[in-house]
């Protein structure tokens, strides 16, 4: 079986704050009466193995597909301790998440095990008026003022409160001190780990158990920052254009990159990628043509779609206005000894698009412009 673009079955998660908009925001077939807090699109964890849901490779685990496509699949981008380096979600927050903490590098590697570096970014899907989120220590806060704090209940007040609204995107390295705001639902993106750490859960009880959920108070203190270096530089924006195509640059880091990319309905081009593509829809639908296959894959809002690096003949067909994030793991540069000039020579030379798209037919230019 030759490398095809794969769709995955999500893995649904009831949490204590979740709720049911994924079923109308994105098309999720919920389970009947659960509050869901997560829906896990793409994830190679020890007990969460995402399952190929249609297509060709229908039935096979992505860990089955490292160990068949190997190369074909992830190209030279290095598996992350021996996983699919990415854990692709969708979260509704109906109720405030837990102020919580991800390990850094020295406490995964000093605990080992599943406890691996959590690097993550929040898109907003949807908000309510009121929608924020919670990230990082306010500027003067020390470990001191943050443990007599979280001693008093009182942590929520030493966060920076950001209002969020829809399209906004947020970067949390490792070691942020952070919460996700009732009323927002977001695309997160993240490396593959699933440990948090809890220092404050809004004083709620677990209906299940009866009791306060357990917090992990020592080891968030011995990981959280008090620096946003990381958050400013992960953050900085580019953008380009067509006047088809337009890709918006909004997260940049050693474990991910996440642009935005809008196409316009009627598009047909060719896609030119050498790694392994995650493809996150968040508005329209269109198909993949690739070589090898009678009929394409189709995406749709909320489908997650892992284009395997070896794909053949990729082409991208937009039934409707498109709007996908398109996630991508840094390689080390083919070209490192390209001067400014040459480098920027390239990037105007792409027409849009950032390079990877190439145009096949437009709107208005042949019968896909009907």
């Amino acid at each position: 079986m030759k490398p095809c673009p794969l769709i995955f079955e999500p893995i649904f998660k009831p949490k204590i704050w979740g709720g049911r908009r994924l079923e109308a925001l994105l098309s999720k077939s919920l389970p009947e009466g659960a509050l869901i807090g997560e829906s896990w699109e793409i994830a190679d964890l020890e007990d969460d193995a995402s399952r190929v849901v249609r297509g060709p490779a229908k039935g096979k685990t992505l860990a089955d597909l490292l160990r068949d496509w190997g190369a074909d699949l992830m190209g030279r981008v290095e598996l992350f301790e021996g996983r699919f380096p990415l854990l692709i979600k969708f979260l509704d927050a109906s109720q405030s998440l837990s102020v919580q903490v991800h390990p850094d590098e020295a406490m995964a590697k000093r605990l080992g095990g599943n406890v691996r570096v959590k690097h993550e970014a929040w898109y907003i899907v949807d908000a309510t008026k009121d929608g924020c989120i919670y990230r990082g220590v306010r500027d003067g806060v020390d470990k001191a003022a943050l443990s007599d704090a979280i001693a008093g209940g009182t942590v929520a007040s030493l966060l920076n409160r950001i209002p969020v609204r829809k399209g906004h995107c947020y970067y949390l390295p490792s070691g942020t001190l952070h919460a996700l705001g009732a009323g927002v639902v977001v695309a997160e993106v993240q490396t593959t780990s699933d440990i948090t750490y809890r220092v404050y859960d809004w004083d709620r009880v677990d209906p299940a158990t009866g009791t306060p959920r357990e917090l992990h108070i020592e080891r968030a203190l011995e990981c959280v920052s008090f620096d946003d270096a990381a958050i400013v530089v992960g953050e900085q924006r580019s953008h380009v254009a067509s006047v088809w195509t337009a890709v918006t640059r909004l997260v940049t880091c050693a474990s991910f990159i996440i642009e935005r990319v809008r196409m316009v309905e009627g598009v047909e081009q060719e896609f030119c990628y050498q790694e392994p593509v995650v493809w996150i829809v968040l508005e329209g639908r269109g198909q993949i043509p690739h070589a090898g296959m009678d009929e394409p894959t189709t995406f749709e809002r909320g489908d997650t779609v892992l284009l395997p690096a070896a794909l053949e003949g990729g082409r991208v067909k937009t039934e409707d206005d498109c709007m996908w994030l398109e996630v991508t793991v840094p390689v080390p540069s083919s070209l490192p000894n390209l001067n400014q000039t040459q480098r920027a020579a390239l990037k105007s030379a792409d027409g849009g698009g950032g390079g990877r798209f190439v145009p096949v037919n437009l709107p208005g230019s042949g019968p896909t412009g009907a």
